[in-house]
């Protein structure tokens, strides 16, 4: 490593592990070493440390021993050198940075200083990461990036937030430059920063942008099913991240001590470090796939140099609308008052109709607004919507036309300043004024759907033709035949069964990131993700036969009950690299299903119940069995296999599949009231349709209780059917 940078490395880590000293023998003065301490929302008790130290840090006294270790990996003479001989030094320096910038984030509470407030977002829960984790594992969301600084000015901040947004990337933002910060810079701007958007401000402070290395840190543990310990461990973790997590760092501004110290912490899990100043470079390749550290870069060129640097993949298409378009502007939501137009919601009829037809009476490419465009009404007018969409396709099959449908929602997410929500005949749709005065027409959403379907299901998709009907009267005209197709798909969707098939998929999109996990997906259980059906995985293939979606022929049945067949063994003991031997479809006791780590919900065993409980990942409260979701998580995800625990998309709970081989939904005594609300009436019919008609009311959920004794005298009361089928293990 350049010796200017590893002499500013190693003055910096001295700087930040005497800091982190400083502030914790304060905090130990103040509250004791038996004070808690930890991030919100988090099971992974100081992340960064646990990875690095192979420490959970709980207490302060626990804080003391992780800042101990980091003292004793500063230059000159570390105990334990992760990286050594190959850059030496300035790499245990950096590593000793990350511990140390750790500790003083997790200080800033007890010192009253909020990890969160403003556009700053603190921390990120778990919940949150599983909740991205779909985007990780399918593409959407292809690298991240840990801007540390401040761009010369507002423009240039927002012009690379969107080039990296346009590029799907994460954008995590730390850290200020001369007294200024890229994310204060966005928000002058009225750029919209959250998660959805891909835009993640997280504190003021270099030492923020430690919680950037914390998410890397929990992909390994969620996604990747590594555990903490030792040396070997910690080599492991790291190794995971430099392989599968495509992450960089963008300098923004001059440098200090601090950052370069910071920068080293980065290249410890091979994650490269591009600037915009002119510092020494790094070129040769060793811990990072290429070059280590990249300098002088221009802000126009750092989103692409980046990516090339880091070797991350991008999937983008090229769509002719006059605004950026890409996954990280799904989450963008274009407030009252910034609306040029707006169809659906409480206000108009707006739905969207997908169908196929034969290749003669397709025109491709053809886009029509029948009825008025932006142009002809006033500002902020709301107007009906009817998105008519024809498609043809030598390999196009009718039970295609309702996943087809679906992606309408996210490919008309996707163009910034336009606003999407919902499905089928409960859409709410709107256009903003800054996408109106840039060009942007009603006549471009037929544009995007019309290159999306093209070029996201081009097997199956070989001509689209779209009207826009902007007109009530032939809006009300078409509902007809949409509502009687909606219930169409639905009838035949519900007429699928386990035994009515020969063929199940696989979903090893996860495996990217969790390398032994394998989903199966039957007509009556979904992916784990919620995202992935059936019919999605037989269309998923039709589209790309060498994708993660294959089709598993079942065989001979091995155990019906518990839903076991050889083929689907066979396949099992391939896929997971000889890690499993056998999945039960039905079953969460005998050879349950593994799981990555983007589950929706959580089934657990409850002992002393008979049955078991469901906690949705956005629930941060505590459960019966003692334990909040981020708990569970451990014991469930990185494609372990744990009897008496499976991660299910929630869905899954409706089905007459859902853990028959133990009993059914007559087990279920807890779960959350996300889960009972989402489910609402269909969760009530399934009751009655299995002989229970009073059990909606019997499960209970937090407003009755968290803890276990409790639960069994409210089952008790309440003569809950679980109590009288024993115990499940």
């Amino acid at each position: 490593m350049s010796k200017i940078i590893a002499a500013a490395a190693i003055r910096g880590a001295h700087a930040c592990v005497q800091r982190a000293e400083t502030t914790l023998a304060q905090a130990i003065g103040r509250h004791s070493r038996d004070a808690a301490i930890g991030f919100p929302g988090t099971a992974y008790a100081l992340p960064t440390i646990l990875a690095l130290v192979g420490k959970r840090v709980e207490k302060l006294g626990d804080l003391e021993e992780a800042v101990q270790v980091a003292r004793a990996w500063l230059p000159s003479e570390p105990t334990e050198r992760l990286w050594l001989p190959y850059l030496g030094a300035a790499l245990d320096a950096g590593a000793a940075t990350l511990v140390a910038q750790e500790a003083v984030e997790a200080l800033k509470p007890l010192r009253g200083e909020p990890l969160a407030g403003g556009f700053w977002l603190g921390p990120t829960p778990d919940s949150i990461l599983r909740e991205q984790g779909i985007k990780l594992v399918d593409g959407r969301m292809p690298g991240f990036a840990a801007c540390v600084g401040a761009l010369p000015d507002d423009e240039t901040a927002e012009r690379l937030a969107r080039d990296l947004q346009e590029r799907n990337i994460l954008v995590f933002m730390g850290g200020a430059c001369g007294g200024e910060t890229m994310a204060a810079q966005l928000n002058r701007r009225g750029v919209e920063m959250t998660w959805e958007t891909f835009l993640v401000p997280y504190g003021p402070n270099t030492s923020s942008i430690v919680h950037a290395l914390g998410f890397a840190c929990r992909a390994a543990f969620t996604f990747g099913g590594l555990r903490p310990g030792g040396l070997k461990e910690t080599r492991e973790i790291l190794l995971y991240n430099q392989r599968r997590v495509f992450a960089f760092v963008l300098a923004l501004g001059e440098l200090d001590d601090e950052k370069f110290a910071t920068a080293a912490g980065a290249i410890n899990f091979g994650f490269p470090v591009i600037s915009d100043t002119d510092i020494p470079e790094i070129l040769p390749s060793g811990i990072c796939t290429y070059e280590h550290v990249v300098s002088n870069v221009a802000h126009r060129d750092m989103p692409s140099r980046a990516v090339e640097v880091r070797g991350v993949k991008i999937r983008t298409v090229e769509i002719p609308i006059p605004v950026r378009h890409g996954p990280a502007f799904e989450g963008e939501r274009v407030r009252r008052e910034d609306v040029a137009v707006e169809f659906g919601g409480k206000y108009t009829r707006c739905f969207e109709y997908l169908t196929s037809r034969p290749m003669d009476q397709v025109q491709d490419g053809l886009i029509r607004v029948a009825g008025p465009e932006i142009a002809d009404v006033p500002e902020g007018a709301r107007l009906p919507l009817g998105i008519f969409v024809e498609v043809a396709g030598r390999k196009l099959q009718p039970e295609f036309e309702s996943i087809l449908e679906r992606h309408i929602h996210s490919f008309l997410s996707e163009p910034m300043g336009v606003m999407h929500l919902g499905q089928r005949d409960t859409v709410w749709l709107r256009i903003s004024k800054k996408a109106r005065d840039a060009g942007f027409r009603i006549e471009h959403l037929g544009t995007v759907l019309l290159h999306k379907l093209r070029n996201d299901f081009p097997a199956i998709v070989d001509k689209v033709q779209v009207t826009l009907f902007t007109n009530a009267e032939d809006v009300e005209r078409l509902y007809p035949a949409a509502a009687a197709a909606y219930q169409q798909r639905d009838e035949r969707m519900g007429a699928l069964t386990d035994e009515s098939v020969d063929i199940f998929y696989s979903c090893a999109l996860c495996q990217s990131y969790a390398p032994n996990h394998v989903c199966i997906i039957t007509p009556e259980r979904l992916g784990l993700c919620g995202a992935y059906n059936w019919l999605d995985g037989k269309a998923a293939y039709e589209i790309n036969p060498l994708g993660g979606n294959l089709p598993v022929r079942k065989g001979d049945a091995i155990d019906p009950a518990l839903g076991q067949w050889k083929g689907i063994n066979d396949f099992i003991r391939n896929a997971s690299n000889g890690v499993f031997e056998r999945f039960s479809a039905y079953s969460m006791i005998n050879d349950p299903m593994t799981s990555c780590g983007c589950f929706e919900c959580i089934a657990c065993v409850l002992p002393g119940t008979g049955g078991i409980m469901i906690v949705d990942r956005e629930y941060a409260g505590q459960t019966p069995v003692g334990m909040t979701f981020s708990s569970l998580a451990e014991m469930t995800g990185g494609g372990q296999q744990t009897p008496g625990f499976i991660g299910i998309g929630t869905l899954y709970v409706l089905s007459r599949k859902f853990i028959s081989g133990d009993g059914g939904l007559a087990r279920l005594v807890w779960t959350t009231s996300r889960v009972k609300q989402r489910l609402g009436d269909k969760l009530r019919q399934r009751c009655e349709e299995i002989g229970k008609p009073g059990l909606y009311e019997k499960i209970a959920d937090e407003t009755v209780c968290t803890e276990l004794e409790p639960l069994i005298e409210h089952l008790a009361a309440v003569e809950h059917p679980a109590l009288e089928m024993g115990e499940m293990i």
